[in-house]
């Protein structure tokens, strides 16, 4: 069997900004992407998602994005950016090959898929979350006889037309979702607390920033306090301003449980619904790691950077701030993936 001197697992925009950097190595690598073609989970994001920040302030190493039509790009800008800087930089990616499991004998992995088996040295996994979505455990769910969708499913409000439905999430796809239905459907939005949004003014661009200074105070051992630029809380896109001006953007408290029929709130009132859109995040998309003994509960790997600390050879790119300050982000994974394939080179080197 071929022997790679680098597995890539995942093929979105992570994989894209280390395909950039291996393009000046002289490294034998390959790519295994479960996806029938490029883009990674922008691909299954829902019809009107856009991001956060300009185009000039969302781009992979080496090629801005174009500028958009609108201040924030579309999903499908999104898209023809990333399959266009795939073409651009020639990186080869092996779609409709769904890794199942990853295994170390001596010094070879063996990453075992639904199209054979792969052998390589090294191994980078940038999976992302979008392939574990997460929905809390609450009482009552299985008897509820209406429909329930994660966000990952969501596509667009038109089914829920004339619909009641139950929101739950405070972030920003419980957001923008509300925003949306809330035009063709009767809507409640439920979250675990008060949602807390950023002033107008503040878009990806800025929370970048404010992230990047957080990465240098704490290099340098400064204190850092940026609490009004909390990355957590929910960006004002024009649809959600829209939604707070049309009176919507109004959250209650969580629910005890569901019934048949809908949920009961703690203070006993029942009250039913069509649907319920789960707006409730995801988990890390790590399980085929499960076998080399190194997942904490959450999911998580133990990682200095993007390197596992309790197994050489096994780096970790694009999960958010476990791999690196805004490294789940366009603009933010170049620096991992930079500091990644160097890290790989000298490993293999000193191997």
């Amino acid at each position: 069997m071929e022997v790679f001197d680098l597995i890539i697992i995942g093929g979105g925009q992570s994989a894209l900004s280390c395909g950039y950097f291996l393009r000046r190595t002289n490294l034998k690598y390959i790519i295994l992407d479960d996806q029938h073609q490029g883009g990674g989970a922008w691909q299954h994001g829902w019809d009107s998602l856009t991001l956060f920040s300009p185009a000039e302030q969302s781009s992979l190493p080496g090629w801005m994005m174009p500028k958009s039509g609108s201040g924030f790009p579309s999903k499908q800008h999104v898209l023809d950016y990333l399959n266009a800087y795939q073409g651009r930089y020639q990186i080869q990616i092996q779609h409709d090959t769904k890794v199942i499991s990853v295994k170390k004998l001596g010094d070879i992995f063996t990453v075992e898929s639904d199209q054979g088996n792969y052998q390589s040295r090294a191994i980078i996994s940038a999976t992302g979350t979008f392939r574990n979505p997460f929905v809390p455990d609450i009482p009552g769910k299985n008897l509820f006889t209406g429909q329930q969708l994660h966000s990952s499913q969501y596509k667009n409000p038109l089914p829920f037309k004339d619909k009641s439905v139950l929101i739950v999430g405070g972030g920003n796809s419980g957001a923008q979702i509300l925003a949306e239905v809330s035009k063709l459907a009767t809507t409640v939005w439920t979250t675990a607390k008060e949602p807390q949004f950023l002033p107008d003014d503040v878009d990806g661009r800025v929370l970048f920033d404010v992230a990047s200074a957080k990465y240098h105070a704490m290099k340098e051992g400064r204190e850092f306090n940026a609490a009004q630029y909390n990355i957590g809380n929910i960006v004002m896109v024009p649809p959600v301003k829209q939604a707070r001006d049309r009176g919507v953007l109004q959250a209650r408290g969580t629910f005890k449980q569901f019934y048949e029929d809908g949920v009961i709130w703690h203070d006993g009132r029942s009250q039913a619904f069509d649907v319920v859109i789960w707006c409730t995040g995801f988990g890390f998309a790590t399980r085929h790691l499960k076998g080399l003994g190194i997942l904490n509960q959450d999911g998580k790997v133990d990682c200095e950077g993007t390197k596992a600390l309790k197994f050489s050879g096994l780096w970790l790119v694009g999960y958010g701030s476990f791999t690196g300050f805004a490294s789940a982000t366009l603009i933010g994974v170049g620096r991992s993936a930079r500091q990644t394939v160097n890290e790989i080179i000298e490993y293999l080197n000193n191997d």
